[in-house]
Formats: structure tokens, C-alpha cells, sequence
């Protein structure tokens, strides 16, 4: 039975759920508990959380074997997306490997940090408005949702704590191309007057042909809310500008 269950459940993906495991068995909930802990003492599967499980494939040695971050990441919460600083290096955007596994969520979850296999996992929970501009990627055989470029852009300048700041941003849009239509409407919608104001100071100073909408707003933001507080007033985009320009790194 054991092995039979495991056969399905592989032809799913190489993770499951405790709920995916009780859809395609007959057995009673406390036998399935037993069932999964045998498995796991000898070796065919390793728990990711409560519920939560990986396949461990033939010949690979329990404790040595785990799966990508992001197929791993997938599991934990729902719905999802990889997002911000994990995004921006997934397409190339950025060249600092986040040592964070970054989790967009409109769920709430007990614990916001996790570490699992070594790697921390930060869940980051958003309004559902926010949850949006998503993909598909297929990594190890595993469907995962990941931002795509423009929304990666836009979520970063909305928390940029999460990215490693705006320097990052910069250097993106500098070095990438972006569907420029979908930039200005995924900076709408998001509802951060932030992140347009924000955006178009990066694009005037890039010298990019992006032309967000200027915000008629009095009150004045920092251009990146991780870095120290002062800085040169901006009246166009209303920001105060608490990096340099050679510090953006968009200057040869």
C-alpha cells in the first residue's frame, strides 16, 4: 500500500500535502498519519512542515536530497508567488544572490520566517489587490508562480526592504528591457502613490521612455525608505532623493 500511494502521488509532482494524500486513499485519516511516518523513517519521503512532504527519489540519501527553494516554497502557503529580490535574480535583473526565499501571500500564516533545509523562507503577506501580474516557471517538474518582470519591478518599489533597496531597481531597469505599457499599469494598480513616483524618477534619471502619470500629492516620500533619512528635495516626484546617483550605480 505504501509503495502504491507513494507511485501516485508521484505522478503529481514531487511534493504533497497531508489533503492530497487523503484525496487519492481510502484509509482513515489516523492510519494515514502512521503510514506517512514510516515512510519518512525509511527514507522515501522528508517532511517540509506539518502536512507537507517531499518525495525523496531512488538512490538519493535522506538529509543530503532536498528540491529547489522555490518548488519547496510553493508548498508552504497559498495562494503565492516568489517575488522581490528571489524575482529580480530569477530573471537575471539582479547579479546578489538573496540568501531569503521571499513569499507574496494574501493568506495569513503563524510563522512569517521558516527554515527549512537550511534555507530561511519569509512569507509576506499582501492585500489581494496586490496579488497580481503572476506566472508559471517549470522548475523541477514543478508548476511554480513567480512574478514576471514588471510586477517584480513594482513590488520591489513598493517594499523595498524586500529586494535589497532601490539600488537594485535602478540597476534593472537600467540594464533589462520591460513591456512598458504593463510597467505604467501595474504602477496604477498596485495603489501605492510610492511606487509611480518612485518609478518615474528612476525612468527620468535612466533617461527611460516610461512616462508614469505625475502625482498631484503635497507630502514628500523617501526615494528608498531602507536608506538614511535625508537627503535633496524632488518636486516633481515629490521624493526626498537619499541616494546618489553614483550609489544607483547608473552613472559610467
Amino acid at each position: 500500500m505504501r509503495i502504491r500511494i507513494l507511485e501516485n502521488l508521484a505522478r503529481k509532482g514531487n511534493t504533497f500535502t497531508f489533503d492530497d494524500l487523503l484525496k487519492i486513499s481510502n484509509v482513515q485519516r489516523n492510519v494515514l498519519w502512521v503510514i506517512l511516518s514510516r515512510l519518512e523513517k525509511k527514507g522515501w519521503i522528508e517532511r517540509i512542515e506539518k502536512g507537507k512532504y517531499m518525495i525523496i527519489p531512488l538512490g538519493a540519501e535522506k538529509g543530503k536530497y532536498t528540491l529547489n527553494e522555490f518548488v519547496i516554497g510553493s508548498v508552504l502557503v497559498k495562494p503565492y508567488a516568489i517575488a522581490y529580490w528571489n524575482a529580480l535574480h530569477h530573471y537575471g535583473l539582479t547579479e546578489q544572490i538573496p540568501n531569503t526565499v521571499f513569499i507574496q501571500t494574501t493568506a495569513r500564516k503563524k510563522r512569517q520566517k521558516i527554515k527549512i533545509f537550511g534555507v530561511e523562507y519569509r512569507i509576506i503577506r499582501v492585500k489581494e489587490s496586490k496579488l497580481f501580474g503572476i506566472r508559471k516557471e517549470w522548475i523541477e517538474e514543478t508548476h511554480v508562480n513567480i512574478t514576471d518582470k514588471e510586477k517584480t519591478i513594482v513590488d520591489c518599489l513598493d517594499k523595498s526592504q524586500y529586494c535589497g533597496g532601490v539600488i537594485e531597481v535602478a540597476k534593472a531597469l537600467k540594464n533589462s528591457e520591460f513591456d512598458k505599457d504593463k510597467l505604467i499599469s501595474y504602477a496604477k494598480k498596485i495603489g501605492n502613490s510610492g511606487v509611480i513616483r518612485r518609478l518615474g524618477y528612476l525612468c527620468d534619471l535612466l533617461q527611460i521612455g516610461i512616462s508614469p502619470p505625475e502625482i498631484e500629492i503635497r507630502n514628500y516620500l523617501y526615494l528608498d525608505p531602507t536608506m538614511p533619512k535625508k537627503g535633496v528635495k524632488n518636486a516633481k516626484w515629490r521624493l526626498i532623493i537619499n541616494l546618489d546617483e553614483k550609489s544607483l550605480g547608473v552613472l559610467e
